[in-house]
């Protein structure tokens, strides 16, 4: 179909907040044209998902106008299956979604998004008793179901394994209809994106760019080096006239004067430097502080219990993980490498022995093992040790770009990025023996994953690592390897 000069999408100045004194969009105005592949691109944090809502209805702008085609049909593929639809079983999760009543037609419709997302599933397979790359699956199948004419995508690559993100690739590549994706996986989004909405946490503006990802990444990274040059020049220009009309305010007569207009001329400099882009900040470099007093062999696995063909079965393994030891875990979705971690965690796993008083750091991909309930600062100060001052532990918080405003909030209430810097500062705090990491780039702003890379690569102490980002994997020492597949 091509991408045709028909708007389907239009937001004109629209303004929305939850409360007066934080607006999350201040007069943003865009347009998405039919059969356009679009990227929805901003920090985490900057409420992109807002957009989604807003233009499902949702939710309402408080100011300016949303216009969609109302011939068409809108559908979402989200980040995580709803809590209410986890009971659910495959059938039932699919007639919720499904616009069809015809019960033939809904089998025949379920079979087809099944295929088209490269999964069997069971009909009566309950829903949670899904891994989570598999329930990308299902998440995206059930917005497909709906037959939409405008999709919108909310991370799917998040959980999905190599030859997953290579099928929805190939998909997204082929599908005809509108599609927008909040996504932070850049050689992802290179290979189908036509243009970039870009949200800017700070402005609460965007700015629409047309051409490929990396291309826009580089337009915007050249647009922040002129705004800095343009600010650094008007503060030099600025500061000479505040200091001319210091000199000549002490003076009589028509020289008062002069200061004056001086004085006035810096002002409007300044007025003319533009906002910062703080959203484009990259998080510090950061260090996980090992565990005193570990050695030995920190963790030994023997055996683990895996999934082949819905049947659970126990494969025979041999490895030791020793101080300053990384490994990688592989396999595809729905073998149990997520089910493996959390059972090393809780003790459960059989075939696993850890070392007496070891602790460990675990980074959980939906984030489950944090209490949602809890403020940010309850949840670091809980992993801190007593001597760290308040001040040390606001400090690093920072450089997680956790600010005093973060640290008020209630974890639920967080963004799934936000989130995710939280749980990299919680680590920090904890000083394990151990880490254990199930898909720690989900949710993670590409700018961010470079410094984390780094932080697991120089960590001495022992790594078990899930990851089907290979970009992400290539930037750390791996030192076994141990593939369920």
């Amino acid at each position: 179909m091509g991408i045709s000069n028909e708007t389907v999408i239009g937001f004109k100045s629209v303004d929305f907040h939850f409360d007066l004194k934080r607006p999350l969009l201040d007069e943003v105005t865009f347009n998405i044209r039919k059969g356009s592949k679009i990227t929805l691109m901003g920090q985490n944090g900057a409420w992109k998902s807002t957009i989604f809502k807003l233009i499902n209805g949702n939710i309402k702008p408080k100011c300016g106008t949303i216009n969609v085609d109302q011939k068409l049909t809108i559908a979402t593929g989200y980040q995580v299956v709803l809590p209410e639809d986890k009971e659910l079983s495959v059938s039932e999760f699919f007639r919720k979604y499904s616009r069809d009543t015809d019960s033939f037609n809904i089998d025949r419709q379920i079979a087809e998004v099944l295929n088209a997302v490269d999964l069997k599933a069971p009909l009566d397979k309950k829903i949670q008793a899904f891994s989570g790359g598999q329930q990308a699956r299902l998440l995206l199948a059930a917005a497909l179901i709906q037959k939409p004419d405008i999709l919108l995508l909310d991370e799917p690559t998040n959980n999905l394994d190599t030859a997953g993100i290579w099928h929805l690739t190939d998909f997204l590549q082929n599908y005809e209809n509108t599609v927008v994706v909040i996504s932070h996986d850049a050689e992802f989004l290179n290979s189908f994106t036509d243009g970039v909405i870009y949200l800017d946490v700070h402005t609460k503006k965007v700015e629409q760019f047309v051409g490929d990802y990396h291309d826009v990444v580089e337009k915007i990274k050249r647009n922040i080096e002129k705004e800095n040059m343009a600010n650094a020049r008007l503060q030099k220009e600025a500061q000479a006239k505040k200091d001319q009309a210091n000199v000549f305010a002490h003076k009589w007569g028509k020289l008062r004067a002069v200061a004056k207009k001086m004085r006035e001329a810096a002002a409007e400099m300044e007025d003319d430097m533009v906002d910062n882009r703080k959203e484009d900040k990259t998080i510090k470099d950061f260090t996980i502080p090992l565990q005193e007093n570990v050695g030995g062999v920190l963790l030994e696995i023997n055996s683990v219990h895996i999934m082949n063909q819905e049947e659970v079965v126990v494969k025979d393994v041999e490895v030791q993980i020793r101080k300053d030891d990384h490994v990688l875990l592989s396999g595809p979705n729905g073998i149990g490498k997520s089910t493996l971690l959390e059972k090393i965690v809780n003790g459960d796993e059989s075939g696993c022995k850890l070392a007496e008083g070891v602790k460990i750091g675990y980074y959980r991909q939906d984030f489950s093992n944090l209490d949602f309930e809890q403020s940010v600062y309850d949840c670091l100060r809980g992993a801190a040790s007593d001597e760290l001052s308040e001040q040390d532990l606001r400090s690093k918080a920072a450089g997680f770009l956790i600010t005093g405003e973060i640290m008020k909030a209630r974890i639920g209430d967080l963004s799934e990025g936000q989130k995710g810097l939280v749980a990299f500062c919680r680590l920090v705090f904890l000083q394990p023996g151990i880490l254990i990491l199930d898909e720690p780039t989900n949710h993670i702003n590409f700018r961010h994953i470079p410094v984390i890379a780094k932080a697991l690569d120089e960590f001495k102490g022992g790594m078990i690592l899930v990851s089907h980002v290979n970009e992400f994997v290539w930037q750390i020492r791996m030192d076994q390897y141990l593939d369920l597949d």
